[in-house]
């Protein structure tokens, strides 16, 4: 039987920038009433605030469970990375209005937020003795290719590799900016992987190859990864991958809806561990040559 094969137009010179992005997915909730002092504008902002804050504080009730190396410096730099954390709120999921009958008037917000740790925080962790291998850290996923410079007429191999159990999607974005998703695929639906393991695209029951081939330009290889099951998106096949319809501008929205599991302690908050990273390739008719 004839092997379906999908050449994807791509043409690499160099590997460019790798950005990467680690963080933590929660619910949270936040409470505030009026008095005699706020607008109901006022109010919800506050409960708005106060759900950010509980945001965070359940990222770092979750991420001191989850740290299982045994270390007090490197738990208390993960705190201060995350006591210093961003958050981006992904979702509202409730903003109701009810009546206390000591405070009057209150609003109850419920969101689904993204917690952010320092940037500058982790990267002393990563600079330590720990490698970002380690399975008690939290999830980290490798993004690479087979080799930095392409010909027209080659094929593309990518890799993955994460510290622990992860589910990913792995998308790529063409010069003419068309979003395609390798993984899953209609021929390769696993989305759970093992940590410690190098995964290779395509490989197994792939029915398409990456050849290096025009039309030119900056491309994207865009990884997401959670310890939890992905949001999902609109696909459509096409061949041995899927075409992304869902806008680019709402992918990583959607794809951050995880699937939160109930904990199974009382005491440990809701909570999912997210790795994005993105991988810029630039396209062109041959490798450079050596001067």
């Amino acid at each position: 039987m004839l092997r379906l094969i999908l050449f994807i137009l791509i043409c690499m010179f160099t590997v460019g920038n790798v950005y990467a992005i680690q963080s933590t997915i929660t619910d949270a909730e936040g409470y505030a009433c009026m008095g005699d002092d706020k607008s109901r504008k006022q109010t919800e902002q506050t409960a708005m605030a106060d759900a950010k804050r509980n945001a965070v504080e359940h990222a770092i009730t979750y991420v001191k469970s989850e740290t299982k190396v045994k270390d007090w410096q490197l738990e208390g730099d993960m705190i201060k990375a995350y006591s210093n954390a961003s958050v981006k709120v992904l979702e509202v999921k409730e903003n109701r209005w009810y009546k206390d009958e000591r405070t009057g008037d209150c609003v109850k917000t419920k969101i689904r937020a993204e917690v952010i740790p320092d940037e500058k925080a982790l990267k002393e962790i990563a600079s330590g003795s720990l490698s970002n291998e380690n399975p008690g850290l939290p999830l980290n996923v490798r993004l690479w290719t087979d080799k930095e410079k392409y010909k027209k007429g080659e094929k593309i191999k990518i890799y993955i590799k994460g510290n622990k159990p992860f589910y990913a999607r792995v998308h790529y974005k063409d010069a003419k900016g068309e979003i395609l998703q390798l993984l899953p695929n209609p021929f390769r639906k696993e989305n759970y992987f093992n940590g410690g393991v190098i995964y290779e695209i395509p490989s197994g029951n792939d029915r398409f190859e990456l050849e290096v081939c025009p039309p030119f330009g900056e491309e994207r290889i865009i990884l997401y990864t959670s310890t939890a099951p992905l949001g999902d998106i609109s696909l459509s096949k096409e061949g041995g991958v899927y075409q992304v319809k869902t806008g680019e501008n709402d992918i990583g929205i959607k794809t951050r809806g995880v699937k939160l599991k109930e904990a199974v302690d009382s005491g440990k908050p809701q909570a999912s561990e997210f790795f994005e990273e993105r991988m810029n390739i630039k396209t062109g008719q041959e490798t450079e040559r050596s001067q």
